[in-house]
């Protein structure tokens, strides 16, 4: 008989609420439930934690569940329609004020009110896992123009980062540090760190959840150029327990790190 090591991530939200739905994904094979710490209240996050094991116990089943932090915001905002095609050549502007408009076809919000102060002309900024590319031109106050260097569609919230690093924003958040004992509160068997930079940051995760007395394994959400550029030491010298690959076709070059470093690969598929 075949022993199946590929494990099964299934992320929990309002359409997995009934005990009903959720006995149906855990018998369909889940291993590993993903409470998305980004949406809905706290109530809503514990009241799902606690399903799970109710549920999963009721099927005499183990699975694990995976608290996933918000992490530092590095996103657009929302469109008036959801998205716009941009095509290359496009003039584009990023506007990191604080009360920024719906976006439109040729401007849109940004979440992170730094990055104006954090890039310069010339930079190649990366969005959506770098699907969509532009070029800073130039930068007048909060606005940053562009040029659309590969085109395509950009739809609400995706996000933003820039090819080299250089974002000044700290990996651990200051809501990520409040929702770290909630997370050893629901128990949590992992705790997944978004936006990580380096490795100071995954042994912070560690350290507070310890600190409240969570033994939750930590996985590093790859999404940040820093972390990309630098993966050999960071697998080296953070402690994580697993991986999990969000940059898209940039993180190809840091699989071989990851393989030499033992450590258990994480992916997804949009469905």
């Amino acid at each position: 008989m075949q022993i199946r090591r590929t494990k099964i991530i299934a992320t929990l939200g309002p359409a997995t609420d009934s005990p009903e739905m959720l006995a149906a994904v855990i018998e369909a094979g889940a291993d590993i439930l993903r409470i998305n710490l980004s949406h809905g209240t706290h109530k809503d996050q514990a009241a799902r934690a606690a399903q799970v094991r109710e549920v999963a116990g009721s099927l005499n089943k183990e699975v694990a569940i995976l608290a996933d932090l918000r992490g530092p915001k590095i996103r657009i905002e929302r469109f008036v329609g959801g998205s716009v095609e941009l095509q290359t050549g496009d003039a584009f502007t990023l506007d990191a004020s604080d009360e920024p408009p719906p976006g439109t076809r040729s401007r849109v919000g940004v979440t992170y009110k730094g990055l104006a102060e954090d890039v310069s002309v010339g930079d190649l900024l990366l969005f959506d896992d770098g699907m969509l590319t532009m070029r800073v031109k130039e930068v007048k106050a909060k606005d940053i123009i562009c040029e659309v260097e590969a085109g395509g569609e950009l739809g609400d919230r995706k996000g933003i980062n820039v090819q080299g690093g250089g974002l000044s924003l700290p990996g651990i958040a200051q809501h990520d540090i409040e929702d770290i004992p909630r997370a050893a509160a629901m128990g949590a068997d992992y705790l997944a760190v978004s936006f990580p930079r380096n490795a100071d940051d995954m042994n912070e995760a560690r350290r507070r959840l310890r600190e409240v007395g969570s033994e939750a394994r930590v996985v590093a959400k790859i999404e940040r150029t820093e972390a990309i550029r630098n993966a050999g030491r960071f697998m080296k010298e953070g402690k994580m327990d697993a991986v999990k690959l969000e940059g898209g076709r940039e993180v190809v070059e840091t699989v071989r790190a990851i393989i030499e470093a033992g450590i258990p690969v994480m992916g997804h598929i949009g469905l």
